[in-house]
């Protein structure tokens, strides 16, 4: 379907019919139409513990619809539903809740609900499961406090919290529970088609105070370009990725404001470390010595992308910079030489087309590269379901994939992937095991930072990827919203943004 087609399809939700031209901030459109933000991937379940419990999408509507007992304030952890916390020894936490939460059916929230969400996501088999191995038990001595024992010291746990979304005990077993859950968060499902649409509405007796919206819709647009012309004709409050081709050009649209910070989001492309001939450390840096990242990474994305110096972005809690590897097109032939392949090698990468800006484009880039080495690799843009396939049964040579730190903390992506027992890409180094567990187990803020200093230089120098470049959050954003603020990891939050549909 074509820009103007999909425009001009009907969605009907709720009882709603949104139609080009009428949809929120568009012309015809009033001050009880709904705020509108549409993001480039799907949202596909309401399970916050579930499968999709860590993609991007999910997180957005997560952050809306339940609430957690940390939050961030910048860096640092911020009350949630926990007002404080204490730490009696290394091994216990103890939490004080609020008293004035309720669900969004008005049932009062208590210790009892908090101890159910988290045995739920200690119990799961989903992409939580390493942040939550080592908690013991959950108790509550009352219906204020929860106590959390582990079985280890666990420094990340106040960051891992922050992705902990709270559930009803009695509810969260239902079936069909997650097609209209319901949270305790700043705004109520109103109705969900997955990978369409999801409306929410604002919960008026909200403890961290009401949104001023009417509602806000989340529709799923994965086309740039159709996104772009929402955004302009109004159809579309809010939006983001902003491809780099768009950005120079948005910014001189009358209405329209850019907002941007750092990024979570980078682009990697991973090894099967596993799989000859990338068992052998010096095949995986020939082929990054034969990348120009750098010009790589200008030419596609300009003021859109940093190029990375560590396995992580440089806005994550622990990155250390690494010494960048050269673009040396015979030093790589050399080396794959040494390594036995001077008549070199064929093989083959795999991605799937949404997963980030000018994907395509970056991975044929690498593809050309590598060939002008002797590396002949097929490409293989395939399905996202068939992609997360393979990718877990590690039957594939290279990949390429936006990955998001979305903890801002190295623990979420370091301590998650790369250890010999996760085995995401076939790597498994003993060394890096105990420096990652020691900085998840140690409270020490300055000795987890450098431990995860010593991580990225293994990971770096072993060259189990290559990790060309941090995007920026970047976001288009209509004159009419106001208080808007971007964020880091693609999950921005609604609850104190208004808007003029007038």
């Amino acid at each position: 379907m074509d820009d103007v087609g999909r425009r001009q399809f009907l969605t009907l939700l709720g009882g709603t019919v949104l139609i080009a031209g009428c949809a929120p901030g568009g012309p015809g459109s009033d001050q009880n139409a709904p705020l509108s933000a549409a993001f480039n991937q799907a949202i596909n379940d309401l399970d916050p513990h579930g499968p999709s419990a860590v993609d991007e999408a999910s997180l957005l509507a997560n952050r809306q619809i339940y609430d957690t007992l940390v939050t961030r304030n910048g860096a640092e952890p911020a009350p949630g539903l926990a007002t404080s916390w204490t730490q009696p020894d290394d091994k216990t936490w103890v939490f004080t809740l609020r008293e004035d939460v309720t669900f969004h059916d008005g049932s009062k929230l208590t210790s009892a609900d908090v101890k159910a969400s988290l045995e739920r996501l200690v119990k799961s088999t989903g992409p939580q499961k390493p942040l939550w191995a080592a908690v013991a038990s959950v108790e509550t001595p009352d219906e204020r406090t929860v106590k959390i024992t582990t079985t280890e010291p666990l420094g990340t746990m106040l960051v891992n919290l922050t992705l902990a979304f709270i559930l009803p005990a009695a509810q969260m077993g239902k079936a069909g529970f997650f097609r209209k859950p319901v949270g305790s968060g700043p705004f109520a499902v109103e109705s969900f088609t997955p990978s369409s649409q999801l409306v929410l509405t604002p919960v008026k007796n909200y403890w961290g105070g009401a949104s001023t919206l009417r509602g806000l819709r989340l529709p799923y647009i994965p086309e740039a370009s159709t996104r772009m012309t929402s955004l302009q004709n109004g159809e579309v409050d809010v939006t983001w990725i902003i491809p780099p081709d768009e950005l120079k050009r948005l910014r001189q649209v009358s209405g329209i404001s850019v907002a941007s910070t750092p990024g979570l989001n980078y682009f990697l492309t991973w090894f099967n470390c596993g799989r000859k001939p990338f068992t052998d450390p010096k095949v995986r840096r020939a082929l990054s010595h034969a990348l120009d990242v750098k010009g790589i990474v200008a030419n596609l994305y300009g003021e859109a992308a940093t190029v990375m110096d560590a396995p992580i972005p440089a806005a994550v809690f622990g990155h250390a910079p690494q010494k960048p590897y050269e673009h040396d097109p015979d030093l790589a032939k050399k080396e794959l030489a040494e390594a036995g392949y001077a008549d070199g090698i064929r093989t083959s990468m795999m991605w799937f087309r949404d997963t980030g800006p000018l994907a395509t484009e970056l991975a044929q880039s690498f593809i050309s590269a590598w060939a002008k080495v002797g590396v002949v690799v097929e490409p293989q843009q395939i399905e996202k379901a068939a992609w997360i396939k393979r990718l877990t049964a590690l039957d594939w040579d290279i990949e390429l994939q936006v990955n998001t730190v979305t903890t801002a903390d190295a623990d979420y992506t370091l301590g998650r992937l790369y250890t010999s027992a996760a085995n995401r890409m076939g790597y498994a180094n003993k060394e890096l095991d105990a420096l990652l567990a020691e900085a998840k187990s140690t409270a020490d803020q300055d000795k987890r930072k450098a431990l995860y200093g010593q991580a990225c230089a293994i990971i770096w120098s072993d060259a189990v990827g290559v990790f060309p470049a941090a995007l920026t959050a970047t976001y288009g954003v209509r004159s009419t919203v106001k208080g808007f603020r971007p964020a880091a990891n693609s999950q921005p939050e609604f609850r104190t943004v208004s808007a003029d549909h007038a």
